[in-house]
């Protein structure tokens, strides 16, 4: 699992309540950590892999979207990875381990180890967290026809780049002046929870008004396409409506026990004597949430390419080739139907077709980026829905 416990726990000097965590189970611990990250990564990969008999999930060429939902299973997959890595590593080396409680010693490796490993976890599952945030301004930029893949460019400067400054900050103050020094106080500790939280709480709040925003701008999108909202367009507009939700649905599963161990560890940091009896309770439901984060961080992988696809199925298909995209096909089926348009002004009016044409496929593009993945039910949607037949 992805916790600032992992950094604190490289310090010699740590603090009684990391110290009760990390010591409870470990061997348990350790083993459910590799048993749900080896799940959700190879679930994730299956998910992610082309399937027989099913169109790829491919985006317009004016989005990023299908990128941006890319590099979050990737993160994913690779801070998966860290993890499983870092369990067994502890698992089959526990005196390897043990040396991290030695202050003196020549031995820098275990150190060295603890400090890496975290901080590769931590790294990768925080850009996660920034690209998550990527991906709902990219949603609510490309409704408003703001954004296209040369927006990519400063997504991956800011994800990466913020990612690696609080992560290399928030370590360095934990960390100084020395790693045998730290977690003296919670002058040290403090900044590194806050740069490691920042992100995960970003997505929690800022999200949800970004992805609202976003389904009111698909509404009014859906409104000004035809002029009316039909059954088909309100059906398209709720599937939108509940991948967002989907999206946020897992985030909160997965992370929010995170935020609720933190807060009792802190709680119980506070108190001169954290194994007095009246704090029995609290250290339980301390113990029980640090075992439901190394079940469900790991997890978010796999959840998350649920939410943004659906269940792709079993069916792998590792033979590459060209396949048609859906809106495609479908454009090119309503401009068949309709190749023999009524002459009735047609002089007069084909600025105005020309017009109505581009705003056409630049709405069915941004349509198409939010509804991408959602294969059954886009598919019927888009069939019936004038969105897509007034080509």
């Amino acid at each position: 699992m992805a916790s600032p416990r992992l950094e604190t726990y490289c310090c010699p000097n740590r603090d009684a309540a990391t110290q009760l965590v990390m010591n409870f189970q470990p061997e348990v611990f350790c083993g459910v950590c590799i048993g749900s990250a080896s799940i959700s990564l190879l679930l994730t990969i299956l998910q992610l892999l082309p399937k027989k008999g099913q169109s790829p999930r491919k985006m317009p060429k004016a989005s990023s979207s299908s990128t941006i939902l890319l590099l979050i299973s990737i993160c994913d997959i690779l801070g998966g990875l860290g993890m499983i890595f870092r369990s067994s590593v502890w698992l089959g080396f526990p005196g390897f381990i043990a040396n991290i409680s030695v202050v003196n010693r020549t031995d820098v490796w275990p150190s060295t180890f603890c400090v890496g490993s975290a901080m590769w976890i931590q790294l990768l599952y925080s850009a996660g967290f920034w690209w998550l945030f990527c991906y709902a301004v990219d949603s609510y930029l490309v409704v408003r026809r703001s954004a296209g893949l040369s927006t990519i460019v400063l997504y991956h400067m800011m994800t990466w780049g913020l990612a690696v400054m609080l992560c290399v900050e928030g370590i360095a103050l934990l960390y100084y002046p020395s790693l045998s020094s730290c977690e003296n106080g919670l002058e040290h500790a403090i900044p590194h929870y806050i740069t490691t939280y920042v992100p995960l709480l970003l997505v929690l709040v800022a999200n949800p008004i970004l992805f609202r925003r976003t389904v009111s701008a698909v509404a009014s999108l859906l409104k000004g396409r035809q002029g009316i909202y039909t059954e088909n367009e309100r059906r398209l507009g709720t599937e939108i409506q509940m991948r967002f939700f989907k999206i946020m649905l897992v985030f909160v599963i997965c992370w929010s026990s995170n935020i609720i161990n933190e807060t009792l560890l802190f709680y119980l940091e506070m108190q001169p004597n954290i194994n007095e009896i009246p704090l029995k309770n609290i250290r339980s439901a301390a113990l029980i949430t640090w075992i439901i984060m190394g079940v469900l961080n790991p997890m978010q992988g796999f959840l998350s390419t649920l939410a943004f696809y659906g269940w792709t199925g079993w069916r792998v298909d590792l033979k590459w080739r060209k396949r048609e995209i859906p809106w495609e096909s479908m454009s090119s089926s309503a401009v068949g139907e309709n190749a023999y348009p009524s002459p009735v002004n047609y002089q007069s009016n084909i600025h105005d077709s020309k017009k109505i044409s581009t705003d056409s496929q630049q709405t069915d593009e941004a349509i198409g980026m939010l509804s991408e993945g959602n294969i059954s039910g886009e598919e019927r949607l888009t069939r019936s829905s004038p969105i897509y037949q007034g080509w």
